[in-house]
Formats: structure tokens, sequence, C-alpha cells
């Protein structure tokens, strides 16, 4: 028998599952539940309106997540290798953790949460490294119905006491340092500086990581090597409902404090697994190798649960891409036979820049998938990603969802329906998209084929966010109230003749210029195809004539390029209403730590609006952010 019954096939085994899927969701998804491992197994599969909102999904149903990522791979495959865990410091040596070892780890830090209280929907700040300890807090709290809520390894104080007084979080497990290349990360001292500003939390569990020395509060901090071989080696899971919170994990607002974005269990467990079989094909003994750390949604569903709910092994990557030099992923791809590699179009972009003798010198031939993630991906880094990585033999799927989706929602199936390059293209069974324009309106079909609107989600899929926490109402604002009866994404797309979309940007990053309509995406798209362009950046700033001017921040090669090339190449690629006003030629770009240009920064530096820059802390680099300051154009 079939491992993944309903793993789609081929073109028309999709068509028909779409089909299915938005015809009647219950029946669907009513076929594919038995494959999983419930305590009860529902009979009420799906209810839910837009207004409120008020989704619930599998409600009736029992089951605890861990069992269906951990316990039935140990009696299916014990020694299976589920994690491989590559550290950040390249002479250390890598760490293989079998689904056996796995499941014991896992119910030793469950043992040692509740012998020091944790109880079924207590929330928990886990602020640690990418290490496998991370994946055994997260997994613990799981298995014993207490909340996660990962907070990046890299948040200031101030963010991180932001989210624990937001979810009333009662416990933090910490690491007392860490390193990103050759940067340190003082975790444990953060976490003090956080504490400080909250009143919420009883202890404080450190794990030794880097065996730095830290301060250790008596009676509320312990170390947890001191306990944790102390614990039982087996933990009953603790049966959930259906709808119980998972985790919270906080996305920026843009404005006001973060989201505390909140999923449940069962919807979203089978969300991402069906996803994750079907968008990366995957094959029973592969190797999946996610860059994303858990701190962000996608190291939630596609480092962790996805993979672990597949039988999958999945690899934990603590260091960066360009550390100890620019071919640290495709060596871990050549020492451990990497199937799939999934990362973000920045983080390819920063290895164009260096000679491809760094790839040219590993072996990728165990590479079959190849996948992008977090923004949609500039055309010259596709064919890149395709030529130097895939050497033109792996499907790329580049995947759009968010941190509220849960999972991939618009994605090719790799190797069964097309890739396109820039295009996310089809929607994933059980997705309904359309094109809205600003009045809520149903785009007009124009007579070229190609529409271009709000992208709004029509029906329920079962990892939706269920609220934000504490704050429902403003769930309802964010994400429902702007088009009724659709769930609002923010982002602006187009779709072809074809039915393939491609998305073009956030709402808030497309400009407005003398009444036209231009996404940030698709200029830095034809910015990026100048030879001597790294990255580049595209942000709106007052215009007293246009309404919006158009800001464009640009690292070359070296090479000096002529302004007028540039705008030369938007003119053609777009048209003359695209015409940048400013170009200004920086040597960074204020980004997170997690890859992500800080738009909100560059506009307010586009204004000339210093003053009100708000927390620096989480870039990666915020001495850029000075740098742009200095160039910049007045």
């Amino acid at each position: 028998m079939k491992l993944f019954p309903y793993q789609i096939k081929s073109l028309q085994e999709y068509k028909d599952a779409y089909v299915k899927s938005i015809a009647n969701p219950a029946d669907f998804w009513n076929e594919i539940i038995p494959y999983f491992r419930w305590t009860k197994v529902p009979t009420r599969i799906c209810e839910y309106e837009f207004n409120t909102p008020n989704i619930k999904w599998f409600e009736d149903g029992i089951l605890n997540i861990t069992e269906n990522c951990i316990d039935r791979w140990v009696e299916r495959q014990p020694d299976r290798i589920a994690i491989i865990f590559e550290p950040n410091n390249p002479e250390d040596s890598s760490i293989s953790i079998t689904y056996k070892e796995l499941l014991k780890n896992v119910c030793q830090w469950a043992n040692l949460l509740q012998s020091l209280g944790v109880q079924k929907g207590d929330r928990i700040c886990i602020y640690m490294p990418m290490c496998p300890a991370l994946a055994y807090a997260v997994l613990a709290c799981a298995r014993i119905g207490a909340i996660h809520s990962v907070v990046f390894g890299g948040f200031s104080a101030w963010s991180i006491a932001e989210r624990i007084q937001d979810a009333g979080c009662t416990y933090v497990i910490t690491a007392d340092g860490c390193y990103r290349g050759e940067k340190y990360i003082p975790l444990k001292i953060t976490i003090d500086e956080a504490l400080k500003l909250t009143n919420t939390i009883n202890k404080v569990l450190v794990y030794q990581h880097s065996h730095t020395e830290v301060p250790m509060q008596v009676e509320r901090d312990i170390w947890i090597q001191d306990y944790i071989n102390l614990q039982d080696t087996y933990c009953t899971a603790t049966p959930m409902h259906a709808e119980d919170i998972l985790f919270i994990l906080y996305t920026s607002g843009s404005t006001g404090k973060p989201k505390g974005v909140v999923h449940t269990i069962a919807g979203y467990l089978i969300w991402v697994h069906y996803t994750f079989i079907n968008v990366f094909q995957i094959k029973e003994n592969d190797i999946h190798f996610c860059t994303a750390d858990l701190g962000w949604i996608t190291g939630h569903s596609y480092v962790l649960y996805g993979p672990l709910s597949a039988g999958v092994t999945t690899v934990m990557y603590e260091g960066l891409p360009h550390y100890p030099d620019a071919g640290s992923y495709w060596k871990i791809i050549q020492k451990h036979g990497v199937n799939i590699f999934y990362t973000a179009p920045t983080a390819l972009r920063s290895l164009m820049t260096f000679d491809v003798e760094y790839i040219e010198k590993y072996d990728l031939q165990t590479l079959r998938v190849l996948g992008t993630v977090g923004e949609p991906i500039n055309e010259e880094a596709w064919h890149w990603y395709d030529k130097y990585i895939g050497r033109y033999k792996c499907p790329i799927v580049d995947t759009w969802w968010q941190t509220e989706t849960g999972g991939i929602m618009i994605s090719n199936l790799a190797g069964i329906t097309d890739a396109i390059p820039t295009f996310a293209t089809l929607p994933l069974p059980g997705i309904v998209p359309k094109l809205l324009n600003e009045y809520g309106e149903k785009v007009i079909e124009k007579s070229d084929g190609i529409l271009r609107g709000n992208l709004c989600i029509a029906q329920a899929w079962p990892s939706i966010l269920r609220t934000t926490y504490n704050d429902h109402e403003r769930c309802r604002i964010n994400y429902f109230s702007t088009y009724p009866k659709y769930y609002f994404t923010g982002d602006g797309a187009i779709r072809d003749d074809q039915g393939n979309y491609r998305i073009i940007g956030r709402i808030d990053d497309v400009l407005n210029v003398s009444g036209h309509r231009i996404g940030t995406a698709e200029l830095e798209n034809a910015i990026n195809s100048h030879k001597d362009v790294i990255e580049s950046a595209v942000v709106d700033f007052p215009h007293h004539i246009k309404g919006q001017g158009i800001y464009v921040f640009i690292i070359s090669n070296g090479n000096d390029i002529d302004k007028n090339e540039i705008t030369k190449i938007i003119t053609q690629r777009i048209g003359s209403h695209a015409k940048p006003d400013k170009i200004q030629f920086v040597e960074g770009l204020p980004k997170t730590r997690s890859g992500k240009i800080m738009r909100r920064i560059l506009r307010k530096i586009a204004s000339h609006d210093w003053d009100t820059l708000g927390d620096v802390t989480t870039l990666f680099d915020s001495s850029v952010v000075e740098k742009i300051i200095k160039g910049y154009i007045a």
C-alpha cells in the first residue's frame, strides 16, 4: 500500500483533487483523516464563517500531534534518522537523532516541564538557538498540551518582553548563548533584561549550549542538564481537542504591537502534512533541508512538524549561508545526501555574489526538488538556482503562504504541475483565491487574459489562523473586515489566462504613482536584471505632484552603474510611468535576521522621517541604517 495514498501523482489527479476539495471539502478531508492517529476520530469536519470570524476544523476529534510526528514512526521505523543537526562551527561534529531517540528526549523534556508545574494550556516562551534542544522543547510542550510561543533567537529584550506579556507566558526556556557565524548572541542575558519588563514568569529553564558563564537567579533559574537525565524516558501524550491551541507565533503588524497568530492542533497538522507531501513530492526515505529558523513559521511547518509528520529526515542548521564561506549549504547537501532543499530568495541572491567555485566543488546529485519561500523570487535568481544548484534537473517550487495561513497555499507541485519563473502558479486543493479591487468587486478579465488585484481567499482551509491571541477583534479587523466573506491576504497578485498566480508584493508595498499601481516586486525584478545589480529595494515617498514617488536602493557588485541604465530597464519592462524619482547606491539593506528587508525603515529614510525609525535592534546589521542615511538623496 502507498505510504501516502492522498499524494497527487499527475496533473489530472491534481485537477480532480482540486475540484472535489472545493465542491465538497468535508468529503475530501474525511477521506484523508483516517491516515492520522486519533484518540477520537472526528465526525464534524468543517464549520466556519468569516464575519466574526469563527472557524473550526475536525472539532470533535481528539489527538496529540506528537503521536503523529514521533510515536507512529517509532513503531514503524525506530532507527530512521529524524533530525540531523549541523552546528554553526564547522569543526564541531554533526548529530543524528533517530525517531526512537527523539521520543526519549521529548518525553524527558516533557516530564521535566511537568515536574516544574507546567500544565495543559500554560504558555511557554522559547528563546533558543537552532539546535536539537529547541526541537525537544517545542515538541515537549505539544506532548503535554502546553502552548509554545517561539521567539527567534536574536530579538531584543524589549521585543521578547512584549511577547511574553501579551501571551501571559509563565515559563521561559532559553540557553546560555549561541553563535551565528562569528557573532555571539547572549540569549540568557537578553532574557534577564526582558524579564525586568514583565511580571508573569515563574521559572526560567536554561540549556547549556555555548558553555559561557551567565548569571543565574536563585529559585527562578535552573540548568536543564542538571535535571533532564533524572526524568523518566516516557511521557504519556496528553489527549488534546482538535481546536486546542498548539502555538502562538508573533508576526509584526504594519502598526502597533506584534500580532499573536494562533494555530490549533488538528487543522494545522493535517494541512502542513498534506502540503509537505504534495508540494515537495515526498518519498519515504527523503532527507529534507529547510534553512529557516524555528523562530519563524517556515521553521515550525517545514523544518519540524511537516517533515516529522511524514516520517522523513529533517536537517536543522544553526549557521549562516556564507559562514565560514559561501559553500556551507552545498557542503551540507553533499555530506548528508539531501534530496529537498528549501530556502529564501534573499539567501540565494546573497550567494549569487560569490564565485561559482563555492558550488562546483560539491556534489549536489542527490538533490531532487528545490524550493523558495518568504518572498516572490525574481527571475534572475530563479534561473541561477535552476542552473547552478538544480543543474536543470530539479523542479523549483515557488511557494506562497503566510504565518497566518499555517502552510503553503499557492505553489506548483514538484514535477507534477508546471514551474513558471516568478509565478507561484496554482492554488493547492482547498484554496479558492479571488482577485478583488479596492471596492471589493471581482476584477474584470482584461483582453490580454491578465487579471490584477488584491489577493483574497474565499473558503476556509484547515490551518487558517483562528484568532490573534487575546484580541479577536484585531483578527477580524486585520484579516476579515476589508473584504466581507473573504480572508484578505494583504498581498497584490496577477493571474494569467491559465489560472497561474504571481504575487507582486504586499498591498502596502504596491505604489500608486499618478494613479498607476506598481508592485515593488515588479520593479525590483526589472532592476535586478541589470548584470551589475546584486539586490534592490523599492519604496514610496511623498511626491508633491505624483502623490507617491519611487525611491530605489541598489546594491551593486562593485562596478559603476549609470542610473540612466536602471531607468531604461524599468521603462522597457514596465513603462515610462514607473520611472524612479531617486536612485541611491548602498552597501547593504536593513534586514531582519531571517533575511527579510525592512521596507518600513527604508520608507522612513526615503521620506526624510529619520526621527521615528523605531526599534532597529531586530536587524541583522543595524549599522547599515546610518550608512544609508548618510548617502540619502535630498
